[in-house]
């Protein structure tokens, strides 16, 4: 074997085996290199803000049922608006005395106090002598009446057949109109004083629709004219009569607005309608006057209320609520704002506090109600949608 025939196949060989490393390096050089595969973290979820939740979702039965209120938010400041106590007192068409106008015993009673009564109608009946003497003046007065209708008939027929003069016919007819005149007086004696059919007693009626708000008379229990038996007072005509001090009198002003919260913690909106010129001489307070506005719960004559007066030359800087409305949840005063679907968290911040209302700083709108009777309620419910307690 020649020496070429020997280095011909390691030639080759070497050959191939640069070409196939050339080959290699030219891969990696023009194909660009894959980034390294590493692994993506999941998206974190968002943490609700400040751990509170968003709207409490109820059914408006519920909602009645468990006698939760509501009330529209009002501005004003605790540190101007004159905070007083007020009597509910019927105005002088709303109010009516009710008495026998005779003397006897009462027999029937047919309304208690509290019991609505319409105007007109019976509330008692009063067994009396001066009823049967107003009844029997009726009945003479008819019996007069068909004497002298008789007495014309037939001198009427006389005098057209010529045998009485015209004196006599005009006679005649004069005292038929006399006695017609005592009837109708007799009849409007019974009518005035409510007299029953049977003419034994009179009943005693309501002069206006209304509540009975007192009772005085019992069954057997003998009354004189001026006795009074019930009082009846409209709710739909009152005034709540609020006693102020002199000074804070001189900040009030008709047309300001008001607030009056009832013992039960419902809240009305009012105006004022009159502030006196003067202290009364005994209590040495001055009396502010205000008209509940139309389309709100009735209140009734007697009862005791608080109110909240809001002079319009004081600064407003904030809302005014039911303090029973601001509760604690997750360390945070919060108010339920209504909405359509139920209750909506709104977390606030609160001023100061006086006699059961406190002063919202920010976190309420003016056009939000918000729960204020029984709030507590939808506190527990939270706490049973998240799992968590007190």
């Amino acid at each position: 074997m020649t020496t070429d025939s020997y280095w011909r196949p390691l030639g080759f060989a070497a050959a191939l085996v640069a070409a196939l490393g050339a080959g290699f390096f030219l891969s990696r050089w023009i194909e660009p290199t894959a980034p390294p595969v590493a692994s993506v973290p999941a998206k974190p979820e968002a943490a609700p803000a400040a751990g509170l939740p968003g709207e409490l979702k109820l059914d408006p039965s519920y909602i009645d049922a468990v006698g939760i209120k509501t009330e529209a938010v009002a501005s004003g400041n605790l540190s101007s608006d004159i905070i007083a106590t007020a009597t509910v007192d019927a105005e002088i068409r709303g109010e009516g005395v009710l008495t026998a106008h005779v003397s006897g015993t009462v027999i029937n009673l047919t309304k208690r106090v509290g019991d609505p009564v319409r105007r007109g109608e019976v509330v008692a009946t009063v067994e009396s002598r001066e009823a049967a003497a107003i009844a029997a003046q009726r009945e003479i007065a008819q019996s007069k009446v068909a004497l002298a209708r008789s007495v014309m008939t037939r001198e009427k027929d006389l005098f057209e057949k010529r045998v009485t003069p015209r004196q006599d016919l005009e006679r005649a007819q004069s005292e038929l109109e006399a006695a017609e005149t005592e009837l109708r007086r007799a009849q409007a004696a019974m009518e005035a004083e409510h007299v029953t059919s049977d003419g034994r007693a009179v009943s005693i009626v309501s002069p206006l629709t209304g509540k009975v708000v007192s009772r005085t008379a019992e069954l057997g229990l003998f009354v004189r004219p001026e006795s009074e038996l019930f009082r009846v007072a409209d709710p739909n005509f009152i005034d709540v009569d609020a006693a102020v001090s002199p000074s804070d009198a001189q900040r009030v002003a008709v047309g300001d607005s008001a607030r009056i919260i009832t013992r039960a913690g419902e809240t009305l909106r009012a105006v004022v309608a009159g502030v006196t010129p003067t202290a009364n001489e005994q209590t040495r307070a001055a009396t502010v006057v205000l008209d509940p506005l139309p389309g709100q719960m009735l209140l009734t004559p007697g009862d005791v209320v608080t109110v909240h007066i809001s002079p319009k030359n004081s600064a407003r800087t904030g809302f005014v609520v039911a303090e029973e409305a601001v509760q604690r949840v997750n360390e945070r005063d919060v108010v339920f704002v209504r909405t359509a679907e139920g209750f909506a968290v709104r977390p606030v911040v609160v001023g100061s506090r006086n006699a059961g209302r406190v002063e919202i700083v920010s976190g309420l709108n003016a056009e939000d109600a918000i729960a204020t009777v029984n709030a507590f309620l939808l506190k527990a419910e939270l706490a049973k949608d998240t799992g968590e307690g007190e």
